[in-house]
């Protein structure tokens, strides 16, 4: 088993660099981009849908018998018990306004349990990645979360979802504030769990996530050390699942005060 993860960690490290390459490309030339609205601040575009199916095609051909769950595709069903679960392109609001802050996300799991996570930024060139069992890295350095006992020391990332009640995160910031923390956020999930990895955030939390946004990166978060809120795993590729995350000195104070804000 522990060689079967190697394999498919290096796969989906190569596999996000290649898709990362084409989504630069689209980014370069945004003035050609046909771009749609799904809904309220959810943005669709042509990168997305083209970078997805590349993805896709090159895990068919790996590895056929695997699901593929993907963001802007009808998910495949798979035979082996393993699923592939993929965000082309994170943080799309940023991509189609020429804001660097985007990442392709590959998450690998097994019965619901991630094994495998990738989240690579093509602006900065950086990779984090993991397998469960392996530990956490950027471009194979290792990254630790943070060791900070205080929100007091750093900056918490905040996410906002259409799912979700908008005056929620309103009082949880507030909250954050009180505290004497000071909250980020950048529109990409994904890109900020990596940074929670690696130690940049204190923590990440955001009432709900699709799967494909926050698998990967609660992955890196646990090899990195920290403690994440767990997901069902009987639920989470179908339904995604509620974000609580960070070092473990402030994952307690962080989970007590979602708790008085987030739907149960």
């Amino acid at each position: 088993m522990p060689h079967d993860l190697d394999r498919r960690e290096q796969f989906a490290i190569d596999l996000a660099r290649r898709a990362g390459e084409l989504g630069l490309k689209y980014f370069r030339d945004l003035d050609s981009l046909t771009i749609e609205s799904k809904g309220h601040q959810d943005l669709v575009s042509q990168a997305d849908r083209e970078v997805e199916l590349f993805i896709r095609t090159a895990i068919a051909a790996d590895y056929p018998q695997d699901a593929i769950i993907g963001e802007e595709h009808a998910s495949v069903a798979g035979s082996t018990g393993h699923a592939w679960v993929i965000d082309p392109i994170d943080g799309t609001a940023n991509f189609v306004r020429g804001i660097p802050a985007w990442c392709v996300v590959i998450a690998c799991a097994r019965d619901g349990e991630t094994i495998v996570g990738v989240i690579h930024e093509p602006a900065t060139g950086e990779t984090f990645h993991g397998r469960l069992g392996g530990g956490a890295f950027v471009n194979g350095r290792p990254i630790k979360t943070s060791a900070a006992t205080s929100l007091e020391e750093g900056s918490v990332g905040t996410g906002f979802s259409n799912r979700a009640e908008a005056e929620n995160i309103a009082v949880l910031i507030k909250k954050i504030l009180a505290e004497g923390g000071v909250f980020f956020r950048n529109a990409s999930g994904a890109l900020m769990l990596a940074y929670v990895a690696s130690g940049r955030l204190l923590g990440y939390v955001e009432e709900h996530m699709n799967p494909w946004d926050c698998l990967a990166g609660m992955l890196l978060i646990e090899e990195a050390g920290g403690t994440i809120l767990k997901a069902d795993p009987k639920t989470v590729l179908q339904s995604g699942t509620q974000i609580i995350t960070g070092g473990k000195g402030v994952f307690s104070k962080l989970q007590e005060l979602c708790s008085g804000v987030f739907t149960p």
